[in-house]
């Protein structure tokens, strides 16, 4: 890559430019030196470029106050990245950094009992983003779906069945018809506080295996994981292993045994405690001998570590569990097993009401399936085409309104922003792909990357263009989906201005015009691909 080739002349303090008058890469290391000699940056960077042998692929190099360094890619290095788009296509931007690695990536995680809300996407859809963006940058990547099917929550929920007598008809109740039990479960609550026990009674008869409570839980179970694969598919979402927490409760006796022997684990008052020199104390098995979730996680990793040795694991979790995963990757590397692993938490931001958290205990969440409907309705209005492009164009809506703002943000959820032909939206970005192909379908003949430029805003498309690898890398490496949509964003409006101001088919530079559109076609359907956002021909 260019940049790589002047960082090694510059000792990686290389950024890449917003400005293209200022050029295309720059570098502060001028002011670095005169900060720590005391010396001019400007005759600092002067000296610099003195010394400095420059590549083929720069045209020129400049000097710019208070002390940087402009580099400006040449002409011939911009047309060959122009033939690396019809060399590569659908692979263009993708990248090898990531070969021989392997991520395991912890998203969506939905609840047992529960439709699947609006504030499940987020991890859903960064998680599926960032998957994509690994597996498109080398990595070998595993999507591990962290079902939540166990906890007291299904002793309330097997209570309130039982209570109802719905036992006997339970292989007909929906998922709705489960949350609505768990949500009158704490209704009833209020008034009748002991029936909190019984509910925890009911958990324990589940841990010890009891035939009846166990049947009851497996059908529950079943039926949320035909409905998640509904929704799943409806996202075009494809996870490639759902291993549930119940999975792991007997691997966490273990995890507690290795703990002790390892003197990591104390008793405290008939609990297996761990503690922290800057942490709060976390429970491994409470003094009655059931294990905890922050047990089963512990077994969790271990058990990904042994059967896919990652390199690294990525939870995509919201950011109210912060301390939760401070406290577990603590834990973690208290452990043999875990040398060499990189644990991370992307806590994302919540999407909000404007009045505050969704909350299926106040029955007051939004199901993620209306919001779709809603959202293909009202796609539907702005775009004039058949039903299935209204579909493409109402969930891509959604899922880029997410996916569009940093994963640290919290989100209240806004109908004009989602749905909106201008500005930074899905259906923006989905119909400038739709123009630029529309141009590429009335186009009789060839396209082909040798070209001579004309003008200012062709050159200004391509060397937009060229940064596409680099963005998609930069996104990997932070997590961060945002900067792919804000690329695509910057790189859609360039284009349209351009399609605004200059005619492509019939004009003076009709085959310059082609090349680029396909090029930036090429781009657009290379992103949102990653994104997991649908891009229709036609709008």
């Amino acid at each position: 890559m260019i940049k790589e080739e002047i960082c090694k002349l510059l000792s990686d303090n290389v950024e890449a430019c917003k400005d293209f008058s200022y050029g295309d890469y720059y570098s502060s290391l001028p002011l670095k030196i005169a900060k720590e000699t005391g010396l001019d940056p400007m005759v600092v960077a002067e000296e610099i470029i003195d010394r400095i042998k420059k590549p083929d692929s720069i045209s020129k190099i400049e000097v710019a106050k208070p002390g940087f360094i402009n580099f400006f890619l040449s002409e011939g290095c911009l047309k060959q990245e122009l033939k690396d788009v019809f060399d590569k296509l659908d692979k263009y931007g993708s990248g090898d950094w990531g070969k021989g690695k392997t991520i395991v990536i912890d998203y969506s995680s939905p609840n047992i009992a529960k439709s699947f809300g609006i504030g499940h996407l987020r991890s859903t859809i960064i998680g599926q983003a960032i998957y994509n963006i690994y597996k498109f940058s080398g990595w070998n990547c595993i999507g591990d779906n962290h079902i939540g099917d166990w906890g007291t929550q299904f002793g309330k929920l097997i209570f309130q069945i039982k209570k109802c007598n719905l036992v006997n008809d339970i292989e007909n109740l929906t998922v709705q018809d489960l949350e609505s039990l768990y949500v009158d479960f704490h209704k009833d609550v209020v008034g009748n506080p002991e029936i909190e026990d019984e509910a925890r009674e009911y958990f324990k008869r589940l841990e010890s295996g009891d035939e009846e409570i166990k049947k009851i839980w497996q059908v529950c179970v079943k039926k949320s994981l035909e409905e998640f694969e509904r929704i799943y598919n409806i996202l075009g979402v494809k996870i490639d292993n759902i291993y549930g927490e119940s999975f792991y409760t007997s691997m966490a006796s273990d995890i507690i045994k290795e703990a002790e022997d390892l003197k990591i684990s104390r008793k405290s008052e008939g609990a297996t405690i761990i503690e922290f020199d800057d942490l709060p104390v976390v429970i491994l098995a409470k003094s009655d001998g059931s294990t905890t979730y922050f047990a089963r996680d512990l077994a969790t990793i271990k058990y990904r570590v042994n059967k896919w040795n990652p390199d690294k694991i990525v939870y995509e979790v919201g950011s109210d569990q912060s301390l939760y995963f401070k406290q577990l990757f603590k834990a973690a590397k208290m452990f043999n097993w875990s040398s060499g692993l990189e644990l991370v938490h992307i806590n994302h931001g919540l999407v909000r009401w404007p009045h505050g958290k969704f909350s299926t205990r106040k029955g007051d969440t939004i199901h993620l399936e209306s919001v779709l409907k809603e959202s293909i309705k009202r796609a539907g209005d702005i775009v004039d085409q058949p039903q299935d492009i209204a579909q493409m164009v109402g969930i891509g809506a959604v899922k880029y309104n997410d996916l569009s703002q940093h994963y640290s943000r919290d989100i209240v959820f806004d109908w004009d922003k989602m749905i909106n032909l201008k500005g930074n939206s899905g259906p923006y970005i989905q119909y400038t792909f739709a123009r630029a192909n529309s141009v590429l379908e009335k186009y009789i003949g060839q396209y082909d990357h040798n070209i001579e430029i004309s003008n200012e805003e062709e050159l200004l498309l391509l060397r937009k263009i060229r940064f596409w690898t680099e963005t998609v890398e930069l996104s990997a490496k932070n997590y961060s989906p945002n900067i792919i949509c804000n690329f695509l964003f910057d790189l859609s409006q360039t284009y349209n201005l351009f399609y605004n101001n200059n005619r492509i088919i019939g004009g003076k530079n009709e085959k310059t015009g082609i090349a680029l559109t396909f090029a930036v076609a090429t781009v657009i359907k290379n992103g949102l691909t990653l994104l997991g956002i649908d891009f229709p021909n036609k709008m």
